[in-house]
């Protein structure tokens, strides 16, 4: 009967050695087969994907831009100005930061709208396009996206941006009247002798042009972090197919 028994263990692991076997010859067949069009397409989309959601996510919630030293919208470089003659203007300071905070939080809210037009151009991409950028810089994939995308961001952005900063907050008051309180008193100095004395230029920034186009470089500066995390290291590949592509780079 024991010998039996030993049969049956011997037989079950001499099994359970050639399926592990059979796995592993799989996946050096796979790791060494050459990668086909339909592979490189579909592992190039999906880095896309994973970047740019990965980026609207981590822009589109709140601090995500302000508490963020790359991105931070800070006042129009016009109006830098504005902070150096800060004591000039009655509560200036105190105008500056509500309108920075603000500038910053219309950007948060329009990077929210990006994914749809995102995953249009995605579904665009041309097996050409896939090698190209395969092959190409550690922000080849993200100069695609923005190349495809950035007019209609733009578009889609603006009145989310315009609506943002209009949009009545503290005091009843929005980031446009913040901004246009904050400039005209400033406007006020400037024009008065002792502006005209320290050479100081009126500003006359517009802020939904302004805020777009900082929340557009923000956006892609960030996918462009995620496809290169993605292409250098193997932990960021979420997806076997994303495996599988990128870790011919690896090779």
């Amino acid at each position: 009967m024991k010998k039996y028994f030993y049969l049956i263990i011997i037989s079950t692991m001499l099994w359970s050695c050639a399926e592990m076997q059979a796995v592993i010859d799989q996946y050096n067949l796979e790791q060494y087969r050459p990668l086909t069009d339909g592979e490189v397409s579909s592992g190039l989309k999906e880095a896309l994907k994973v970047g740019s959601v990965n980026a609207a996510n981590i822009l589109s919630i709140e601090d995500g831009f302000y508490k963020d030293e790359l991105v931070k919208i800070l006042l129009p470089p016009e109006a830098q100005k504005i902070s150096k003659n800060i004591n000039m203007i009655p509560g200036g300071k105190n105008l500056i930061d509500k309108v920075e905070i603000r500038l910053n939080r219309a950007a948060e809210d329009a990077v929210k709208e990006a994914a749809p037009i995102f995953a249009s151009a995605i579904t665009e991409m041309t097996i050409a396009d896939a090698f190209g950028i395969l092959k190409g810089n550690d922000d080849a994939a993200t100069q695609y996206l923005k190349g495809k995308t950035s007019n209609k961001l733009k578009d889609l952005f603006m009145p989310k941006v315009k609506a943002s900063l209009d949009k009545k907050l503290v005091a009843n008051i929005s980031t446009n009247e913040s901004w246009n309180l904050l400039t005209s008193n400033y406007n006020k100095v400037a024009g008065s002798f002792a502006g005209q004395l320290a050479n100081l230029q009126p500003v006359n920034t517009k802020l939904d042009d302004y805020v777009t186009q900082k929340a557009l470089d923000a956006l892609f500066l960030k996918v462009a972090e995620e496809e290169k995390q993605i292409r250098k290291d193997p932990l960021k590949r979420v997806s076997n197919i994303l495996k599988r592509v990128f870790g011919e780079l690896d090779k």
